[in-house]
């Protein structure tokens, strides 16, 4: 009598599909949809996920400039770089980089440091549009409408 054997499969490059998504970002609460995204471009949602593989979606970001905070995190909350140089430590606040001429940075950034860092994590955001108005130039692709702030209500500011 032959044994059951319990083996998983393991996805491969050649077998993940890879759909794409489009998120409106308007009124969403940062934290909460860069984790779905992040969930999303990893391929965490899929019952196929593999760790050491990229398996995960291509998604596009419309209105990134709407997005929104909670709390006093829009005035606090402060992004750091440095120039190389000694004493060099650069701040700006989130209220100014929204403001500024690239607030689709925000929500970047705040995805880009929930994906592992390597060459893995570099492949899996490049999986990743974001665009601050609602106009993009991936519709050839159809992608799949979701709606985020209809999953929990605190998704969502003010609503």
């Amino acid at each position: 009598m032959k044994a059951l054997t319990k083996t998983t499969k393991v996805a491969t490059p050649t077998t993940v599909e890879k759909k794409w998504h489009l998120i409106d970002a308007d009124g969403l609460v940062v934290g909460r949809v860069a984790s779905i995204i992040a969930n999303i471009l990893r391929g965490k949602h899929k019952p196929s996920y593999t760790p050491f593989i990229d398996c995960g979606d291509n998604v596009i970001v419309i209105n990134a400039d709407k997005v929104r905070f909670t709390g006093k995190k829009l005035g606090q909350k402060v992004y750091y770089k440095h120039t190389g140089y000694a004493g060099g430590i650069k701040g700006i606040t989130a209220a100014k980089v929204l403001d500024s001429k690239f607030p689709e940075r925000v929500l970047e950034k705040a995805i880009e440091r929930m994906i592992p860092r390597g060459p893995l994590g570099r492949q899996q955001m490049r999986n990743l549009r974001v665009f601050k108005g609602t106009e993009h130039d991936h519709t050839a692709q159809n992608p799949e409408v979701i709606d985020i702030g209809s999953l929990n209500r605190k998704n969502k500011v003010g609503a």
